[in-house]
């Protein structure tokens, strides 16, 4: 769940793994006429998904695709089975259900139709956000008959949403250009990605930043919101030379948006402004919301407790103009300059020393790794200098293993090239340097270093053996406790900072105990999952169990009367999963036979009650050379296609190389021990194949 990104999960069109998909790999979108008279079933020739397979695979399939961009995408933005699925995933975020394709009218796809060819014609005759001039209408809205004057027409305009046919647009972008600048993007970058995401970031904090004194922790959430349109469009086109797609992007960035139209955010209120407001005002606002027709439901409570949890780095959301989803995409885009630009400056740092214990020869070389309990040594004569650089979504982290004038250099050449490449110079206080010792707090985790003192025992001149005290290091990654307890006092679930007291769960007063238990069950679980790569998993994650369980046992001491929370445990036992609440009347049924007739829901004890249910933390290194799944199917897939492959296999299969089980063993042991991998000479000794061989 946590592998992408903390804002709402959306669909994602990930090639499959069936005949079905590589045989759709090197299909192209068949040219379609633009007249919206004609017949809209007529259009519907192909199936969506093998077009887009299709276009990942000629995506992946390019030799250079970063100095080259991508030629013709006009081909898929006219396939009108394309529109119809980006309606469909459209008609999803709207209502809440992803309707097939014989569920939609055929008014909706003569409507659809209209908006392709107004989007496709030349000139352009589709304008951005526009309220009053609809051409396609969101399946939820019902046609209004009642007269309005023309002071509140114009109050409703200012104040409309953005218009439905505008995220059908943006839908259909996102799936023509997510592929095509998925291949340009650096490794480096983890957010707004399929398989990529905040653990992905952890995980590589953990394998590959050991051994780094100084970070420079930098925000460069003011340079994404001053980026302007021709600087975006200007890197766009490096990508993407289709003249459509550049065109429509473009009117998207410049058209002005309306003050009225983007969402405020709420404004928190603090006790003092809470106590003034009065009861009926705080009545009212709690009342039950009735939906109506077609109103998608509103996230389920465990789900809003969780996106409570999100962290700093992923608070803000880029929006640019009336680009809406796909703005995102085009930040990565942007800042992609700054991941190549670090990955050179990477390259250039490296000065290797043959007098340290890790890195003396080559920038990549596993001789380390840090999952397994060895040190790196913290003092020394000479040291390689070496950096690593991580971004996610607008917040980069830089380690650096050297003095610290290096890394005052390098935080001046960022802020040059921050101001020379975007035109905005970051403010010193959102670039921060700062030693390993003291802690370096990043999505809710926290970098630091643990100091041990091993033996090292070694064979000296005359074959005596000799024995000194060492000093050396291991990186740390834990949860923050303290950011824990701030989104909990921010979720009103806890009070105080120090010593924080639960508070009762007020949203859940009116729900039964067996719909309670399971949402916050679900909560929890999830949690413990967004800790999964802590050092003190077990700590924090007991931590949220115990204000979850103490919650829980204010609510049910007020619904039922039971005064204290001693009775609520004594009822309900530690993990409540008894009933609270038995018949007092003989003639009335027990819990037990009610729930043997099935006429009452099943009870879920709160989990991890006890330390030892939870699970411990998950030390799986992450490889070096790491890609997402789809995009190693995708490589192996296009590696398959290569004759000379094919040739390089069938030699090796007729020369039937022999080898005895105990080498290969003790290969892959020594590897695993060493890099934390199977290195690539023992893939290609197994016949190259690597995956399709698993």
């Amino acid at each position: 769940m946590l592998s992408q990104t903390f804002p709402r999960p959306r669909f994602r069109l990930l090639p499959h793994l069936s005949p079905r998909f590589f045989s759709s790999l090197c299909s192209n979108p068949q040219p379609t006429s633009l007249h919206p008279d004609q017949n809209p079933y007529d259009l519907l020739k192909s199936d969506p998904i093998e077009l887009l397979s299709g276009l990942w695979g000629r995506a992946f399939s390019r030799p250079t695709p970063h100095l080259v961009p991508f030629p013709n995408l006009t081909g898929y933005l006219k396939s009108f089975d394309l529109w119809v699925l980006a309606y469909q995933r459209s008609c999803a975020h709207h209502t809440g259900t992803f309707p097939p394709r014989s569920a939609i009218s055929y008014s909706h796809l003569q409507a659809l139709l209209s908006l392709r060819c107004a989007v496709l014609s030349s000139p352009s005759t589709f304008p951005w956000g526009s309220s009053s001039d609809l051409i396609l209408r969101s399946p939820a809205d019902k046609p209004s008959k009642t007269r309005i004057g023309k002071r509140k027409f114009e109050q409703l305009l200012e104040t409309a949403p953005p218009p439905f046919q505008d995220r059908v647009i943006q839908e259909l972008l996102l799936l023509v250009l997510e592929p095509v600048l998925e291949t340009r993007f650096s490794s480096k970058s983890h957010a707004y990605r399929p398989g990529r995401g905040p653990h992905t970031v952890i995980r590589t904090i953990r394998s590959n930043f050991a051994g780094y004194l100084w970070f420079i922790k930098a925000d460069l959430t003011n340079v994404s919101i001053h980026l302007e349109p021709n600087t975006i469009i200007g890197y766009l086109e490096q990508a993407v030379s289709d003249r459509n797609v550049v065109r429509l992007v473009k009117s998207g960035l410049k058209r002005p948006v309306r003050p009225g139209s983007i969402e405020k955010e709420r404004e928190e209120l603090h006790g003092f402004a809470k106590k003034r407001l009065k009861r009926k005002i705080l009545r009212a606002s709690r009342k039950k919301k009735v939906l109506n027709e077609n109103e998608p439901k509103p996230d389920p409570y465990w789900l809003r407790l969780f996106f409570g949890f999100a962290p700093e780095e992923a608070k803000t959301i880029p929006s640019y103009g009336h680009c809406g989803i796909l703005s995102p995409l085009l930040l990565n885009v942007c800042f992609n300059e700054l991941d190549f630009w670090m990955e050179d400056k990477i390259e250039n740092y490296f000065e290797p020393s043959k007098f340290d214990s890790i890195w003396r020869e080559k920038i990549d070389e596993g001789c380390h790794n840090p999952a397994w309990p060895e040190f790196v040594p913290s003092s020394g004569a000479s040291k390689t200098r070496k950096m690593d650089y991580i971004r996610y979504g607008s917040h980069i982290l830089v380690g650096i293993r050297g003095p610290r004038e290096d890394a005052v250099q390098i935080r001046k050449d960022l802020m040059e090239f921050c101001a020379t490449k975007f035109g905005f110079r970051l403010e010193n206080s959102k670039i921060e340097i700062e030693h390993i010792t003291r802690g370096i707090e990043f999505l809710d985790h926290i970098i630091s270093r643990r100091v041990i003192y091993p033996t090292l025992r070694y064979t000296g001149t005359g074959g005596k053996v000799i024995s000194e005290k060492g000093v050396g290091t291991q990186l740390s990654v834990t949860a923050s406790l303290q950011n824990c307890i701030t989104h909990f006092r921010k979720l009103e679930l806890v009070k105080g900072d120090r010593d924080p007291e639960p508070l009762p769960c007020t949203p859940m007063l009116y729900s039964g105990q067996a719909h309670t238990n399971s949402q916050l069950n679900k909560f929890l679980e999830t949690m413990a999952d967004w800790y999964r790569y802590a050092d003190n998993r077990k700590k924090i994650v007991g931590f949220c169990a115990y204000v979850i369980r103490s919650s829980l046992g204010k609510l049910y001491a007020a619904r039922y009367r039971l005064k204290s929370r001693a009775k609520v445990y004594k009822i309900g036992s530690r993990d409540l999963s008894r009933p609270l609440k038995e018949a007092t009347q003989n003639f009335a049924p027990e819990y037990s036979d009610l729930l043997r007739m099935g006429l009452v829901d099943v009870i879920e004890g709160v989990q991890f009650a006890h330390m030892s249910a939870i699970p411990s933390c998950d030390y799986t290194p992450l490889p070096r050379s790491w890609v997402p799944y789809h995009e190693l199917v995708l490589k192996e897939y296009v590696k398959l296609q290569d004759p000379q492959f094919f040739c390089q296999l069938y030699k090796e299969a007729r020369r039937g190389e022999l080898e005895s089980p105990q080498d290969v063993v003790a290969g892959v042991v020594w590897d695993y021990k060493v890099r934390g991998v199977w290195s690539k000479k023992l893939q290609e000794k197994d016949g190259g194949v690597g995956l399709l061989d698993n």
